[in-house]
């Protein structure tokens, strides 16, 4: 479970701060602690200093172990972001290398994000990243990095000929994380590619998790991970909680649905904990704990979806392999049409076993129900309703009223024979 400091502080960089925010972190249950951009060289905004890769003596004076020092104390890992494959025209590396860059001709490539590709098929290029990468390696306990590539490949010719060079330049990155992976055996590496730009079997084969995309706003979250899981298991989907304003849609939501929608993936925060109130945060607790739970299920069960003739709800989950146990997520994605909803199916059970299916908390406050629209439902108590595989995956259950944008979570567990 993984706190990444982007939206918690961006570029402001300050050791008090990211303590402050560790604690915050260990206090919920983090496992991980991710430094993102913005620790190294003149990187104080994303217009300079990529390729720099060396720890900012203005920012980080005493260098990185104060903080790390502090995170792995708390008991957590710590995690740092790097983009190796990319520079910034403003940069040290630039100046001094500027054959360096990927080009086709006698002229850059168009700036995209401020920033260039660093042409990996030189021989001194490719060593002088390793290098860089594998000190800092060396010099901090780094379980992890994050591994951006915030640009594509315009115009990506190999100087001084401009000869074609995508192919090349991505086998030379798959031999640098081949090689930083050969020298340091228990680092992770996140694939992120202005968000999920770059999911293909070769880095899959590379790397221990992908991020699906740089919007965290948990309604567009819904149909990313839905297609996103598609190709790939959900512990290699990277899914944060962000704060309830959304900084990429400005769109506001309560704290369970942003929650339970990163339950479906490899579960993270990332968000400033220490502006969140005491309340926001013994709920994330919760969810975090729920994560830890059932990631067992999550990560190694069988993903379902039920076709639901109203397009506002949506139901999917994760199916033990042995048909044990489920786990549900009923979500409205927009206002429903009908009133009151009718029931909703829950695939992938055991036919002839007998399942007693139940709300699961803390995704079990169905915002909308009772008070407001009517008398709760019957079955939506800890005990729940008794019925077989087949009853659910053909009849179903009845759902809850829902506001939009919002979730609740059902947990099915198979009952032994004679058990009620």
């Amino acid at each position: 479970m993984v706190v990444n400091t982007w939206e918690a502080v961006y570029f402001d960089h300050d050791l008090d701060r990211l303590r402050a925010l560790a604690d915050a972190a260990a206090d919920i249950g983090a496992e991980r602690f991710v430094l993102d951009d913005g620790w190294f060289g003149g990187r104080r905004d994303d217009r300079r200093a990529l390729g720099d890769w060396y720890v900012s003596e203005e920012v980080w004076p005493d260098g990185l172990g104060p903080l790390i020092d502090h995170v792995t104390g708390l008991g957590m890992e710590f995690g740092l972001w790097v983009e190796p494959e990319m520079v910034n025209e403003d940069s040290g590396l630039a100046r001094a290398h500027p054959d360096w860059i990927m080009s086709t001709g006698g002229r850059l490539p168009g700036p995209a994000r401020h920033q260039q590709v660093l042409d990996l098929t030189r021989p001194e290029a490719f060593d002088h990243i390793l290098g860089r990468l594998d000190a800092l390696l060396n010099e901090y306990p780094i379980a992890y990095l994050k591994w951006d590539h915030n640009r594509d490949l315009v115009e990506a010719g190999r100087p001084p000929t401009g000869r074609a060079g995508t192919h090349a330049q991505t086998l030379a990155t798959y031999r640098l994380m081949d090689e930083l992976r050969r020298r340091h055996p228990a680092l992770e590496i996140e694939a992120c590619s202005s968000g999920g730009g770059r999911v293909d079997l070769g880095v899959l084969e590379r790397t221990d998790r992908v991020w699906a995309s740089d919007c965290i706003d948990a309604l567009e979250r819904q149909e990313i991970q839905r297609w996103t899981n598609a190709l790939i298991p959900l512990e290699l989907m990277g899914s944060h909680v962000g704060s309830e304003l959304c900084h990429t849609t400005d769109r506001r939501h309560p704290l369970d649905f942003r929650a339970g929608t990163a339950l479906f993936g490899h579960f993270g925060v990332e968000w400033d904990l220490t502006a969140a109130s005491p309340a926001e945060r013994e709920r994330l607790a919760e969810w975090v704990t729920l994560y830890k739970e059932t990631r067992g299920l999550l990560h190694t069960g069988t993903t379902v979806h039920a076709d639901h003739p109203d397009p506002a709800l949506r139901l999917h989950g994760v199916v033990a392999r042995d048909g044990s146990r489920a786990l549900y997520a009923l979500v409205a994605v927009a206002s429903s049409e009908q009133y009151p909803p009718g029931p909703v199916r829950l695939p992938g059970l055991e036919p002839d076993a007998r399942y007693r299916v139940r709300p699961q908390p803390p995704g079990d406050v169905p915002d909308g129900n009772a008070d407001r629209w009517g008398r709760p439902l019957p079955w939506w108590t800890p005990e729940g309703v008794v019925l077989t595989g087949r009853t659910l995956e053909r009849v179903g259950v009845r759902a809850p009223v829902l506001f939009p944008e919002r979730l609740v979570l059902l947990r099915a567990d198979r009952l032994d024979r004679g058990e009620d």
